[in-house]
């Protein structure tokens, strides 16, 4: 429980700090400002098994710690700016 807690608390923090490094429109909100930083320590996790070849045992999915959801959390803002959304017509 304990650990859902702290991944919830470390995602939120990393998601408030990418939005405020990235400038523009990006996910407002507690639940999409956490799920920013959760999505940002995945994708940090994976940069970091690619760079550096570290927890290897662990495999390619695997969770960062906040600095590395934080770089991961600016790439998800990057990367979701670039995408074109649809509209709803």
């Amino acid at each position: 429980m304990w650990f859902i807690f702290s991944f919830l608390i470390v995602g939120f923090f990393a998601g408030l700090i990418a939005r405020a490094l990235v400038s523009g429109p990006g996910p407002k909100g507690l639940i999409r400002t956490t799920i920013l930083g959760i999505l940002g320590s995945f994708v940090g996790g994976f940069i970091g098994y690619l760079l550096l070849g570290k927890d290897v045992t662990e495999g390619a999915f695997q969770s960062a710690g906040l600095l590395g959801s934080i770089i991961g959390a600016v790439v998800v803002l990057l990367i979701t700016r670039r995408v074109p959304r649809r509209s709803a017509s």
